[in-house]
């Protein structure tokens, strides 16, 4: 449905042509925006309506209980299970912070997000064979798991900076639990309203970024630099996938293209990992929520994992 409003937004109203870079580029941007303010807006209401009636108490007791990452896992599961890509993704995100769930369980979800879905497991296992497509599946969980148990055990938490100013309204106060439906709406409505302006402006300009680099920096530019055949492959290809921003599903033909010319199965998917889950937009917001050093580490700890697993796959040539 969205789709289809934009496309006639651009496309007819506009009016630009849709075989042009600029028309292409338009349209992703004005999709991705709506589509992502959206999210914040529904996804934020219902967390912080929903945590109404859960105390942030009673929820660090529920995770307080996992052991063993336990918590981390069923948080990169549920990322598993999440059609978003890493900026969708987002809203989810700040939703868990705002509910006090625990920094290194809402990071489980954020990093195996955009690394895994549905859509791109079958597109994976129908170009790579199901083998690889559960492989690359259970290889994003488990780094999305580890990731967030080691940013737990570092203690990290304090790099979280979206926080509530003391003189705001206590309807933004995370302590505070209103009663009645009406009470339990505003509250919901002025947490979204706080969040919201924090970030519009910082999803136009990760979103612009994506749609330039979408839109005119053709992913064969890229591809060229993968094809060296050394220990540094995978490093590389992790750091050459960083600047651009797109899907998993969006990227499965692209990786498939680019093994067809004979780079090693692991190169690629670190390509792709990297592409969906260390994008520059996502960066650029969430540097509104987290630290320089939080977000730092959280990039470092992401890219050893995918290049850990990249070189599994081209080791035992999975």
């Amino acid at each position: 449905m969205l789709d289809r409003i934009v496309d006639y937004l651009v496309y007819n109203l506009l009016p630009l042509n849709p075989e042009t870079r600029l028309g292409e580029s338009v349209n992703y941007f004005l999709y991705d925006v709506l589509k992502i303010l959206l999210l914040i807006l529904l996804v934020v209401f219902v967390v912080s309506f929903l945590r109404t009636y859960l105390p942030p108490e009673k929820i660090n007791r529920i995770y307080a209980k996992q052991r063993f990452g336990l918590g981390n896992l069923m948080a990169s599961i549920f990322g598993a299970v999440t059609p978003f890509c890493s900026c969708s993704s987002i809203p989810i995100f700040i939703g868990f912070l705002q509910a006090r769930v625990p920094v290194g369980v809402a990071f489980s979800f954020i990093i195996t997000s955009p690394l895994v879905n549905e859509v791109m497991l079958i597109m994976m296992g129908g170009l790579f064979g199901w083998r690889v497509a559960v492989i690359y599946a259970l290889a994003g969980i488990l780094i999305g798991t580890l990731a967030g148990i080691i940013i737990d055990k570092l203690g990290l938490g304090k790099g979280i900076i979206l926080k509530v100013k003391e003189q705001e309204s206590k309807l933004l106060d995370l302590s505070y639990m209103p009663r009645g439906l009406k009470g339990k709406g505003e509250y919901a409505w002025a947490q979204t309203k706080s969040i919201f302006k924090k970030l519009w402006w910082i999803i136009l300009i990760g979103v612009g970024i994506g749609a330039i680099i979408h839109g005119y920096i053709p992913a064969e530019v890229f591809t060229d630099y993968l094809h060296i055949n050394s220990i540094l492959a995978v490093p590389i290809a992790v750091l050459v996938g960083i600047p651009l921003y797109a899907g998993c599903s969006t990227m499965v033909p692209v990786v498939f293209a680019i093994t067809a010319k004979g780079i090693p199965l692991g190169t690629a998917l670190a390509f792709l990992m990297s592409v969906a889950g260390l994008s520059a937009p996502e960066a650029v917001m969430l540097k509104r929520v987290l630290s320089w050093k939080l977000l730092s580490l959280f990039y470092l700890i992401v890219a050893i994992g995918i290049i850990i697993v990249g070189y599994v796959f081209n080791l035992f040539g999975l």
